[in-house]
């Protein structure tokens, strides 16, 4: 795994410079049409690696209760305060996605999973199942433009996705996305992933 400390020195400093070229400006279309089918307001939702928090900032305003989210680095979580001045402290995590602790119903995942070095995607998968009640889902958004070693983001396979999560979580949805914006029309798979009840 990349040593943490150099991690959080890269993302900061990306964010510094304005290197951000994943941040499109407002909420990703398939993860607020998704967010806008979910009537339970009281649902303890997480969004790791949550940059501008424009899908954070979305909950709250939709009236969800209970939205928590977790960066590396401590700008973004900046950004969302300012946007979001109700946005309450103790949700704004400044951490480690891998050494985070809690229990959630449901995590979105939007760009989260592309930025990480590949060889974490085992331990990706890994945490979420923990940190997912059971019976809790994770959903959102995965690219699929090849793999290469060339990134973040990094690209992959759907049927790789497929297999990988297979193992630890009952697929709902594995399909690509019809309301992709048009620069990533063709390149994202929407899933919903469920941890089993029992």
């Amino acid at each position: 795994m990349q040593n943490n400390k150099m991690n959080e020195f890269y993302w900061q400093e990306r964010w510094e410079k304005g290197l951000t070229g994943w941040d499109i400006g407002y909420p990703s279309p398939p993860i607020t049409e998704y967010v806008d089918q979910l009537l339970d307001k009281f649902k303890t939702i997480l969004i790791p690696g949550v940059g501008n928090g424009y899908e954070a900032c979305y909950l709250k305003e939709a009236g969800f209760k209970n939205v928590h989210v977790i960066d590396i680095a401590r700008e973004p979580l900046e950004h969302i305060k300012t946007r979001c001045p109700d946005f309450e402290d103790s949700h704004l995590i400044h951490g480690d996605f891998f050494k985070l602790e809690g229990y959630y119903d449901l995590i979105l995942e939007q760009t989260f999973f592309c930025a990480l070095d590949p060889k974490q995607r085992n331990d990706y998968r890994d945490k979420i199942y923990e940190l997912l009640v059971p019976g809790g889902k994770l959903a959102g958004v995965w690219f699929t433009f090849p793999l290469t070693e060339k990134g973040p983001p990094f690209g992959g396979d759907p049927n790789e996705y497929i297999n990988m999560f297979s193992d630890k979580f009952d697929i709902k949805v594995a399909e690509p996305c019809y309301n992709s914006i048009k620069p990533r029309l063709g390149n994202e798979f929407f899933m919903i992933l469920q941890r089993p009840a029992h």
